[in-house]
């Protein structure tokens, strides 16, 4: 489990909570009992707090003190965090629900979280119980039904009740989205779907892993273009970096300078920021000047700045926030540019 002492990327997870009511409805004849089910989002963010984390909710309020020694975001209902060095899976309350010894652990995903013991890695279930024993020398999450695995030097893929699906025979193997993984053999890098079949054969230097919005960043002869689901090169190779197509818009460098093109390929934005991240929620963090001095605002899909720079760091709106770093402290904004949470 890699170290979150510092906010690098934060992921949210909203849990849906379903609160019923009971009210009284007169008919002719009788009263009976009705129940309405009215479903509340909870989101929570990690904080930290003099070293210790814990969570806060959209409103910046803390609802989980700070008192762990990591934290992670909380998915499927449930957080990973760290505490007298022991890693165990809290709900939304911060109670306790699996206490398992092991030595890394992970978020859930489809069901199952991968847990590490002993240096080998193995899937428990909510309840805590393996259900993929530890046996493995790497594992990524289940995604699409499907979880890459390594053993022996080799990566395949097995299904939730750790049956290979697909027989180790990869140098690396990223997870499955909208039915495809890429897949590394002899340096080179294609696409499988969930048989084990070679969609897109390997061919390319380096991919961004994940098709998204049907495409994906490929580099070739050191320059990035993007590919569709068949393999055809659909922008051609021409920028010095590249990032994922997000709500129609993807972030590519050409010199020093990034901009935004559409899936035609077409700027929309011309090149001028020192770095860009991909758009969410209407949005997308950009740098002015170097990384030296530089700060950070947010711009709309015009190109024009709606939250001036002047964070230090700052990510991407998840459900209506986005973390921030200024002056050495972490926080987080909400879309106007207002400071919700700062850490004291």
């Amino acid at each position: 489990m890699v170290s979150v002492t510092a906010l690098v990327l934060i992921t949210v997870s909203c849990v849906q909570n379903v609160k019923t009511n009971e009210t009284k409805k007169e008919t002719d004849d009788s009263v009976i009992a009705v129940k309405s089910e009215k479903s509340e989002k909870v989101c929570l963010y990690p904080i930290s707090i003099d070293g210790k984390w814990g969570y806060i909710d959209k409103m910046g309020k803390i609802v989980i003190n700070p008192q762990f020694d990591e934290a992670l975001e909380f998915s499927e209902g449930l957080a990973v965090v760290k505490s007298n060095d022991k890693y165990v899976y809290i709900d939304i309350t911060g109670k306790y629900i699996i206490n398992q010894q092991c030595n890394s652990a992970y978020s859930f995903s489809e069901g199952l979280a991968r847990m590490e013991i002993g240096g080998k890695w193995g899937f428990i279930d909510n309840t805590g119980t393996y259900v993929i024993d530890a046996q493995f020398e790497d594992a990524k999450d289940f995604k699409e039904g499907l979880a890459a695995v390594e053993i022996g030097g080799r990566w395949g893929y097995v299904d939730n009740s750790g049956t290979y699906v697909i027989n180790p025979q990869f140098d690396v193997a990223s997870t499955f989205l909208d039915g495809l993984a890429a897949v590394e053999i002899g340096g080179r890098w294609g696409y499988i779907d969930n048989t084990g079949t070679f969609v897109i054969n390997p061919q390319f230097d380096l991919p961004k892993f994940e098709f998204t919005e049907g495409l994906n960043a490929i580099e070739i002869g050191g320059r990035w273009g993007y590919i569709d689901k068949t393999g055809e090169i659909v922008i051609k190779p021409q920028f010095d970096d590249a990032w994922a197509f997000k709500e129609g818009l993807a972030a590519v460098e050409i010199g020093d300078r990034w901009g935004y093109i559409d899936k035609t390929g077409k700027i929309v934005i011309n090149p001028q920021f020192g770095f860009a991240y991909v758009f969410s929620e209407g949005l997308a963090s950009v740098m002015i000047g170097d990384w030296d001095t530089g700060k950070w605002g947010y711009i709309d899909k015009n190109g024009k700045l709606v939250i001036n720079p002047q964070f230090d760091v700052a990510h991407e709106f998840i459900e209506g926030l986005a973390h921030v770093k200024t002056g050495g402290k972490d926080g987080y904004i909400d879309k106007t540019g207002n400071i919700v949470w700062l850490q004291p």
